[in-house]
């Protein structure tokens, strides 16, 4: 079934000219479009299905600085400060609550590993508090369990994934945006190789700057146009309870699962990293590029079905803009959950907040979760046609920082001093071996 979201009505009518269009309403390009709206440049948001109705709605909520990989987490820092910005600036909630994050372990080396980050993450201004055994347990009391040590990680939050992107985008019309939902992109057009178009489902939009922010859809999109980028879409499965019970931590992550409250009072129920990869024409073609994440996570990071493949949404052929497109046929990817996964995160969720039983599943959901071999985003408009900027590959990290990500886009679109480096972020870096620079975390 599909996760929960809000739904929102937006314009009919497609402008002929725009400033800047952006192609993808998750949660980083809403919140680009929203920057260069604010910033009183005449932006359109193309969506082909629903704002936030794909990875956007379906991820944990979690908006977070622990555990960053140190290339993301001063955009991590800076989106929590975005977060806070946004919220006040919008008629509507995004759910946003700085609720501070518990993690627990009875893993010696998962705690040191956590002690050498924090260490770091001190060091630049990150408020992460190691916890004793004893201060663990305590604030761990309702899993009635001893632990050996954990992390609280005081400004960290979470926002709600169902209400984020689409109270965003009511933000973009707000200061003058257009947002047009069920309008898929065909392609883009090129005069004196630069881009001067966009071609959709509805007619043209003439404008000299796009943004790419396609999640999952990005690589095929790009291949239309002679450019590589290797992705590769995580099928992950998740579940919710029902509200009714009480006492329980709001996000606490633990190794064996992960628990998280959510606006409704009910519970999202998960196991870090416990994913399937289904294969697709795009995977398959970068297969090299991605053996050192798969020899990494090859414990969490399981082999799936022939969803991906039959969706259609990595594929490589050539579609004509003059015809249906495959975002046209799948407007939303809603894959299958895996029922074993399901399963497994249930009873892990059960075991680790013996509460949690007397509660029943309310909703059960997959996503794909768009990649890099890295673990880290692409956010660069350099890749070779002038005018285009691709944001895309947050491998699971972009819901919460999608603010900063959002920012800087406009930082770069804009010509004004980037909140972060972007150098980290460049597409060009896949040209070298990804061996020994996995992401982290």
């Amino acid at each position: 079934m599909p996760a929960p979201l809000q739904l929102i009505a937006t314009a009919e009518d497609m402008p002929p000219s725009a400033d800047c269009v952006v192609i993808g309403g998750g949660i980083v390009g809403t919140c680009a479009a929203y920057y260069l709206a604010r910033a009183g440049k005449k932006v359109v948001l193309l969506e082909k299905g629903r704002i936030g109705a794909e990875q956007s709605s379906r991820n944990w909520g979690w908006c977070r600085q622990q555990n960053r990989d140190q290339r993301e987490l001063p955009l991590a820092t800076k989106s929590l400060e975005l977060w806070d910005g946004i919220e006040r600036d919008l008629d509507e909630s995004t759910g946003f609550n700085r609720c501070g994050l518990l993690y627990l372990s009875n893993d010696e080396a998962e705690i040191e590993g956590w002690a050498k980050w924090g260490k770091y993450a001190r060091g630049v201004g990150v408020d992460t508090r190691l916890l004793s055994a004893e201060e663990a347990t305590a604030r761990g009391a309702a899993s009635g369990k001893a632990w050996k040590g954990g992390v609280w990680s005081n400004d960290d939050g979470v926002a709600d994934p169902s209400r984020a992107a689409p109270a965003i985008a009511l933000g973009i019309i707000k200061h003058g945006g257009t947002v047009l939902q069920n309008c898929a992109a065909r392609g883009i057009e090129r005069t004196g190789g630069k881009v001067s178009a966009v071609l959709t489902e509805r007619g043209v939009i003439r404008t000299p700057q796009v943004v790419l922010a396609g999640g999952a859809w990005s690589s095929s999109f790009l291949y239309q146009l002679g450019i590589p980028f290797p992705q590769a879409s995580i099928r992950s499965s998740i579940l919710s309870v029902a509200p009714g019970t009480s006492g329980l931590p709001l996000a606490l992550h633990t190794k064996n699962g992960s628990i998280t409250r959510r606006s409704d009072g009910g519970y999202t129920l998960a196991i870090s990293g416990a994913a399937q990869v289904d294969p697709t024409p795009g995977i398959l073609q970068n297969i090299t590029q991605f053996l050192p994440m798969f020899a990494r996570r090859w414990r969490s990071v399981t082999p799936g079905g022939l969803q991906g493949w039959q969706l259609g949404f990595d594929q490589r052929q050539i579609w004509a803009p003059d015809e249906k497109t495959p975002m046209e046929t799948v407007r939303i990817l809603d894959p299958r959950p895996s029922r074993a996964q399901i399963r497994r995160t249930l009873a892990a969720s059960r075991d680790l907040m013996p509460a949690l039983k007397a509660v029943p599943v309310q909703a059960v959901w997959a996503g794909y979760i768009d990649s890099t071999p890295d673990g880290v985003p692409v956010i660069d408009g350099d890749i070779g046609v002038p005018g285009l900027l691709l944001a895309a590959g947050f491998s699971g990290h972009g819901f919460g920082i999608g603010p900063g990500a959002g920012h800087l886009i406009a930082d770069i679109l804009l010509g004004r001093d980037p909140i972060t480096e972007i150098k980290q972020y460049r597409l060009a870096r896949f040209e070298k071996s990804q061996w020994g620079k996995v992401s982290e975390f």
